[in-house]
């Protein structure tokens, strides 16, 4: 393990970099803040953020002229299941593994605690790392192999992500399959340059985005466990997603065989429900890309086919499949990888080095760098997008009211269940509009799909305003 540097060595790199301030303090601290200091300073990457920062300003946006529409794959296509018996095969042989990036807490839902935590399905409430977990058991048990599952925390919920996982026994599954590692950060950089310290003996950082998640696995040793393991390919998810199929084969097998895939990268699409909703798009400009809302010319954006459908239409829901060789090639870099930086300018609290005094801004007064996992697309050779339906793998957790809430993602919860039982021949009652009248949740123990339900139909009845757990 390096050692921390002294004093004096970090005094000669802050004249080096400019960063004298983050010492102003030095002599009021105790001997554990001081040590606590030099160690938060040898993790900062003071040498490279000149050019982290000029990068990040003069990041480019694409023209309208240059930007393309995507011909994404169809869960409908002719040929489906020939790729859905590929994806199979590659599960089977043991060469998948799950990846979830669980870095955010539940503030935003009024929940105290990670967001993974958080209460999500509908009859049972179960916490979302429970639904994702009984997925990938449930897909063990089909395919008759071990699916190692890569979760990415935060330093604000680490601990307690931990101690979650080991007071629910780890959800069925054996310890050693589930690794969780921690995301890198970054400084909070004031707009002239200078690293912000939130406490005299702490730097101001924030999480160094999604995209640092391949980063993370590197420098956390499960790419080289991958390797040992013959994973060849991650299946990456957000934590705000009850409705996510984890491990799709049809996916996987496209990934790797495609005529145009490198099964370097693979993207999930859903159609934008109008043009107005905001959600980064897949475009080509000229290569694959996510085109955020905030960055989409009013002429790409509202754009239309003379069909009416809308031209731009396919967003970027966070679901991938990524090459574990191809994250290796991402990631051989002096920062850890080759993914542009995105800025943010927020508001950060900070302690003022020339009086001592915690100061609020009222205004924005810092610069948050951040990576994002999508830019990846730019970099691979042949990636492709699945277009898949909305109910069927989209029903996030982002808000505690309105849209992309807890209610709304319930009703698609329970509009999939419903959907599933009767393409199973199930019986559902419903109102006389055609909506249910009942709140289903169907385990992904029970069922991964309508084709369990057909195999094994449900014992018990729904009636009509009850709460049934399948």
């Amino acid at each position: 393990m390096p050692t921390t540097p002294t004093l004096a060595e970090t005094k000669q790199r802050l004249e080096r970099t400019g960063q004298q301030h983050l010492i102003a303090f030095w002599e009021t601290l105790d001997d554990a803040r001081r040590e606590q200091l030099l160690g938060a300073i040898a993790r900062l990457p003071l040498e490279h953020l000149g050019s982290m920062m000029s990068q990040a300003a003069s990041l480019s946006k694409p023209a309208a002229a240059d930007i393309r529409p995507v011909r994404p794959y169809l869960r409908t296509m002719a040929d489906a299941d020939k790729y859905r018996a590929i994806g199979d095969d590659l599960v089977r042989r043991g060469k998948v593994a799950a990846f979830i990036v669980a870095g955010g807490q539940g503030t935003r839902l009024g929940w105290k605690g990670p967001k993974g935590t958080f209460p999500a399905t509908p009859v049972a409430g179960k916490p979302l790392f429970r639904v994702f977990a009984e997925q990938i058991l449930a897909a063990e048990r089909a395919y008759g192999v071990r699916i190692p599952w890569f979760v990415m925390t935060s330093e604000a919920n680490h601990h307690e992500t931990e101690r979650f996982f080991e007071d629910n026994r780890w959800f069925g599954r054996p310890r050693g399959d589930t690794m969780l590692f921690v995301q890198g950060m970054l400084p909070s950089v004031s707009t002239a340059g200078a690293v912000l310290l939130d406490q005299a003996w702490e730097p101001a950082i924030n999480p160094d985005g999604h995209g640092g998640s391949l980063k993370a696995l590197r420098q956390a040793g499960a790419l080289d466990h991958m390797s040992a393991s013959g994973i060849e390919h991650l299946c990456y998810f957000q934590v705000d997603n009850p409705n996510v199929h984890v491990i799709d084969p049809l996916f996987l097998g496209l990934h790797v065989a495609a005529p145009d895939s490198s099964a370097e990268m693979s993207s999930k699409s859903v159609l934008k429900r109008d043009v107005t909703e905001k959600v980064g798009v897949f475009v080509k400009a000229p290569r694959l890309m996510v085109l955020e809302y905030s960055d989409a010319p009013r002429e790409v954006s509202e754009a239309r086919d003379p069909d009416g459908s809308i031209t731009y239409g396919e967003g970027s829901i966070a679901i991938h499949v990524i090459g574990v060789d191809f994250i290796r090639k991402l990631t051989d870099h002096p920062l850890g990888s080759v993914l542009p930086w995105h800025r943010a300018i927020k508001k950060v609290p900070f302690v003022d080095p020339a009086t001592g005094t915690r100061a609020e801004p009222a205004e924005p007064n810092a610069i948050k760098l951040e990576s994002f996992v999508f830019d990846a697309l730019a970099e691979a050779e042949g990636p492709i997008v699945l277009r898949t339906d909305r109910v069927e793998e989209f029903a996030p957790i982002k808000n505690a009211t309105g849209e992309d809430s807890p209610a709304t993602s319930r009703a698609l919860q329970v509009e999939r269940a419903v959907r599933w039982l009767r393409e199973a021949g199930v019986r559902v009652p419903c109102h006389a509009n055609g909506q249910p009248d009942c709140t289903v949740e169907i385990s992904p123990l029970t069922a991964r799909g309508p084709e369990d339900l057909r195999r094994n139909p449900p014992q018990k009845s729904i009636a009509a305003g009850s709460e049934t757990l399948l």
